[in-house]
């Protein structure tokens, strides 16, 4: 158990982030969903616009650290990949 006001401070403060970066995560899955639910559907404008909603939050999350810098890029190769995929 935190002893010191700094450690419960501290406790506090990491239960915060932890929400804030919970909620980001979660966000950025369901803007990856999105992508990948267009392109299985075959709709390539709505894909391409579904991406360019998604880049910029991965990208976020890379500089909040949340996500690793090369995951981010793997996913969104593989997204652009297969968006770019559809005829």
């Amino acid at each position: 158990m935190a002893n010191t006001p700094q450690a419960k401070k501290r406790i506090r403060r990491n239960q915060a982030r932890a929400t804030v970066n919970k909620n980001r995560v979660s966000r950025i899955r369901t803007l990856v969903k999105k992508v990948e639910a267009a392109v299985a559907s075959g709709d390539k404008d709505a894909a391409a616009t579904a991406l360019k909603a998604a880049q910029p939050e991965m990208a976020r999350g890379v500089a909040k650290g949340v996500l690793h810098k090369n995951t981010v890029a793997r996913k969104y190769a593989r997204l652009t990949k297969s968006v770019n995929a559809i005829a």
